[in-house]
C-alpha cells in the first residue's frame, strides 16, 4: 500500500476542491510540473492526476500540460476526469499514462469500457465516487441509478485492474478517511482498491494498517499535503511494510 499524491488541474493550474465542487477551487500551485516533481523527488510511487475541467465539460484545456507532466517525470501516473469515450482513453495511453480512472462512462456504456479493459488489460480502474451508496457521476454533480454492488457485478470478472473509491461528502473537507464505506466496499470484490476521500493526518495512515488487506493498493493525498497536515514521507515510511 502506497501514498499516491493528487495534483487536480483546473485551468493549468493545481488546486484542490471542497466536495469536488466546482466553484470551490482554490490555487495551490501555478506550476503543476514542477509540483509533479517535487513528489517524484519525494519518492512517491506514483502519481494520481485529475482533468477538472474535462470532468465538467471543458476539454482540452489541461492536454499540453498533462502532456509536460508525463515527459517530465519517470513515475507512473494515474489519471481520471473526462474520460468519456474510448478515444479518449487511447489517446491517454499513446502519450504514457499508465493507468486511467473512468467514471461516469464507465457507469453509462458497460461494455464499451469492458472492450477497453480488454486492449489495455490491467491498467484501467473504475470510479466508485459515492455519496453515501449511490454512485455518482457528470462531475459528481449527478446521481446514477448505481450502487457500488451494481458496478462489482459489472466489472469484477473483466480485466479492469480495480477500483477507485471516494467519498465524495469527505472529499477536501480533512475530516478524516471514512473506514466504514472503505471495510464495506472492499469485502465485495476482489480487485485492487485505492482509497481517498477527507485523508487528514498520520492517524488515518494508521488507521488504514488496521484494516489492511493485499487489496488496498493505495491511498490518495490530496488537500492533507497542501496544507501540510500529512508528511508524505512519513506516511509512506509508515505503510512500506505493505508494498
Amino acid at each position: 500500500m502506497k501514498i499516491f499524491p493528487a495534483i487536480d488541474l483546473k485551468d493549468n493550474k493545481c488546486v484542490r476542491l471542497t466536495k469536488g465542487k466546482d466553484d470551490t477551487s482554490i490555487v495551490f500551485s501555478e506550476n503543476p510540473i514542477d509540483q509533479a516533481k517535487l513528489f517524484e523527488d519525494q519518492g512517491c510511487a506514483r502519481l494520481h492526476l485529475v482533468d477538472l475541467d474535462a470532468a465538467f465539460g471543458r476539454n482540452d484545456i489541461n492536454t499540453k500540460i498533462i502532456e509536460k507532466i508525463r515527459k517530465s517525470i519517470s513515475i507512473p501516473i494515474q489519471l481520471g476526469g473526462g474520460i468519456r469515450n474510448n478515444e479518449i482513453a487511447h489517446k491517454y495511453f499513446e502519450i504514457g499514462i499508465n493507468y486511467l480512472i473512468i467514471g461516469s462512462y464507465a457507469v453509462k456504456n458497460i461494455e464499451k469500457v469492458i472492450a477497453l479493459a480488454e486492449s489495455y488489460k490491467d491498467q484501467i480502474y473504475v470510479a466508485l465516487d459515492l455519496v453515501g451508496e449511490t454512485v455518482m457521476v457528470n462531475g459528481w454533480e449527478s446521481k446514477s441509478p448505481f450502487t457500488s454492488t451494481k458496478i462489482f457485478e459489472n466489472y469484477d470478472k473483466t480485466h479492469t485492474r480495480g477500483y477507485v473509491l471516494t467519498d465524495i461528502e469527505s472529499d477536501g473537507m480533512l475530516a478524516g478517511l471514512n473506514f466504514n464505506m472503505i471495510s464495506s466496499n472492499i469485502k465485495l470484490t476482489s480487485k485492487k482498491f485505492i482509497v481517498g476521500g477527507g485523508l487528514k493526518d498520520i492517524e488515518d495512515i494508521k488507521g488504514l494498517k488496521k484494516i489492511y488487506t493485499p487489496q488496498l493498493e493505495g491511498v490518495i493525498a490530496g488537500k492533507a499535503f497542501y496544507v501540510g497536515s500529512l508528511d508524505l514521507k512519513e506516511a509512506d515510511k509508515l505503510l512500506d511494510v505493505y508494498a
